[in-house]
């Protein structure tokens, strides 16, 4: 550690300070004209496979990654159990697989905007019912939706368990992948979250 910072303090000192604020863009909240994304686009891909990807343009969820709500609905979104959205498609035979979610990156999420989308993997008969597997998606966020999440802090409290064990189990990284990680959490956390702020869930806040 004292070689490391030895050659930290070598290598950095000498770049100044300016004292400007980070700059930010969170005034520019409408970065895609959503009315827009009320249409279907059907893209031939190279590899024989059939996949629907919905996809929506939220505000800006950064500032709640103490709470992670996109990563608490993308869990409910792609649970396999008994009365899941993947375990009804499966009984049609219309779907292989479902994950949904926000990478939590700066192009999926910054202080302009959040995406959010949900990846269905079909199969053939799948693929000649997408309307119908679209149908079942919206019908099943619309039950989230309406049971609303005030019943749900099991369900976050597992993730947070789950989550937590995740991150102090895991494997050790490269020390390179490991620092620009770091580097990246900077910019987007605060001082005491820039070790765990990408990874664990710390507030339950129903309202968000």
């Amino acid at each position: 550690l004292d070689t490391l910072e030895k050659w930290v303090t070598e290598i950095f000192s000498e770049i100044p300070n300016n004292g400007l604020p980070k700059p930010t863009f969170d005034h520019l909240t409408q970065p895609f004209d959503t009315p827009e994304f009320h249409k279907l686009y059907r893209v031939v891909p190279i590899r024989k496979v059939h996949s629907l990807t919905i996809t929506w343009a939220l505000p800006p969820q950064e500032q709640y990654y103490r709470v992670k709500p996109l990563h608490y609905i993308s869990w409910l979104v792609g649970h396999e159990g008994k009365g899941s959205v993947l375990s009804f498609l499966r009984k049609k035979f219309w779907a292989l697989a479902l994950y949904g979610g926000n990478g939590e990156t700066g192009f999926e999420q910054n202080s302009t905007y959040s995406i959010f989308s949900i990846s269905v993997t079909l199969t053939d008969e799948g693929y000649k019912h997408f309307y119908e597997v679209t149908h079942v998606v919206f019908q099943y966020i619309k039950m989230l939706q309406k049971r609303g999440p005030d019943q749900r802090q099991v369900i976050w409290e597992e993730i947070q368990k789950i989550e937590a064990n995740e991150f102090h189990y895991q494997e050790q990284t490269d020390p390179v992948d490991y620092v620009e990680n770091l580097c990246e959490n900077m910019q987007l956390f605060q001082k005491e979250d820039f070790l765990t702020g990408d990874q664990l869930l710390f507030e339950y806040k129903p309202e968000v």
